[in-house]
């Protein structure tokens, strides 16, 4: 199997890498440093007792990072009904749960990203802004970023066989930089988004469940969990039944994956591999569907020519003999005229004959005798 020049520096760097951490005993890839984030860092606010599921942070999203037109127009809101996950393709979606309750998913741009301290060559790396930005130029596609992510959100771009890439929410970055909002935040009618510094944002959530305790769940979720995370929610149900994870904790995901990783370095090593050997099945899964998938088209396209053929002569057939009769109906049909018209003209004849009157000659005896 081919490998790309990209993957196959990752692979060598990953072992080399193992290698150079067995020896020193430090596994550098998963930093074991204690890291709580940039305390004026900015976050979100995601209420989703407002939200109304309208899609327009899906479309703000697609158009900010230039994502392409989607597969359903973000006025279809049919999609809600699906559980959907981001991709390569959609940095954000909005799911729906218990009938009309609505919420936003998207990278949650933790305080001590595990995507970030997973990736040995830092191609992720914790921005003060509070951002968790990705250097496409630096990563290798080892894809340690997916594996570690607990809330499953870095996509890769298999088919972009060139300049395969990870994906994700950027939290527009480049528009927070400019003093703007992130495109999300900015769309939304109903305010369900509110885009501030992580500490003022964790004031007013609290305020709000203060002032409305029974309209709300008493909690705020990403003050704490997996160390902290700068996009937080609020919720009027369990936040287990809009979707999220309620089994992870309040230790980051460095602290727990830097011991182990430190104690068996050779994990570091052969994740490369094992990744590759994934992405190798899973490539030839994807060409054997894709075969399979081409023999029934061209099986189905080869039956329905041969069923358009039959229809087609079928239908000649129907005419050839709709013809014939309509031919011998005519034919018919004159035949009665013709022998109509006969009986006629002899019937015509036959009086002629057998009329005294027209037979005697006129009297002409009177004149002869004058």
């Amino acid at each position: 199997m081919a490998i790309s020049r990209r993957k196959f520096i990752g692979c060598m760097a990953a072992a080399a890498f193992g290698t150079t951490t067995g020896a020193t005993g430090l596994a550098h890839a998963v930093s074991g440093k204690e890291f709580t984030g940039y305390p004026d860092s900015f976050g979100v606010l995601h209420d989703s007792t407002l939200c109304i599921g309208c899609r327009k942070c899906e479309q703000a999203c697609n158009e900010v990072n230039n994502l392409g037109k989607p597969d359903n127009p973000f006025d279809d809101l049919s999609v809600l009904d699906d559980r959907r996950r981001t991709d390569e393709a959609a940095y954000t979606v909005v799911n729906k749960f218990n009938g009309n309750v609505f919420a936003k998913i998207q990278c949650n741009h933790c305080q001590e990203p595990a995507c970030a301290s997973a990736c040995f060559v830092k191609a992720l790396y914790k921005d003060k802004t509070g951002a968790v930005v990705y250097d496409e130029s630096l990563c290798v596609g080892c894809r340690y970023c997916m594996v570690a992510c607990p809330f499953n959100i870095p996509a890769f771009t298999y088919f972009d066989p060139l300049t395969p890439k990870i994906t994700k929410c950027t939290m527009c970055l480049p528009l927070i930089q400019e003093g703007k909002l992130p495109g999300c935040v900015d769309i939304c009618p109903k305010e369900a988004l509110t885009f501030g510094r992580r500490a003022d944002l964790i004031k007013m959530a609290r305020q709000r469940i203060a002032q409305n305790p029974d309209h709300y769940v008493d909690h705020i979720y990403g003050e704490h969990e997996m160390g902290g995370t700068a996009w937080m929610y609020l919720s009027g149900i369990p936040f287990n039944e809009i979707g999220m994870r309620e089994d992870l904790g309040t230790t980051s995901a460095p602290e727990l994956t830097a011991g182990p990783l430190a104690a068996v370095p050779i994990v570091v090593g052969l994740w490369p591999v094992f990744l590759t050997g994934v992405w190798a099945i899973n490539k030839r899964r994807e060409k054997i569907a894709e075969q399979e998938q081409a023999a029934a088209v061209q099986a189905a396209e080869e039956q329905a020519a041969q069923e358009k053929t039959k229809a087609l002569e079928a239908l000649q057939q129907k005419l050839a003999k709709e013809k014939e009769t309509a031919i011998a109906a005519e034919v018919k049909k004159a035949l009665e005229e013709a022998e109509q018209n006969a009986q006629q003209q002899a019937a015509v004849q036959d009086e002629t004959t057998t009329d005294p009157a027209a037979e005697t000659p006129p009297d002409d005896s009177g004149k002869q005798e004058e």
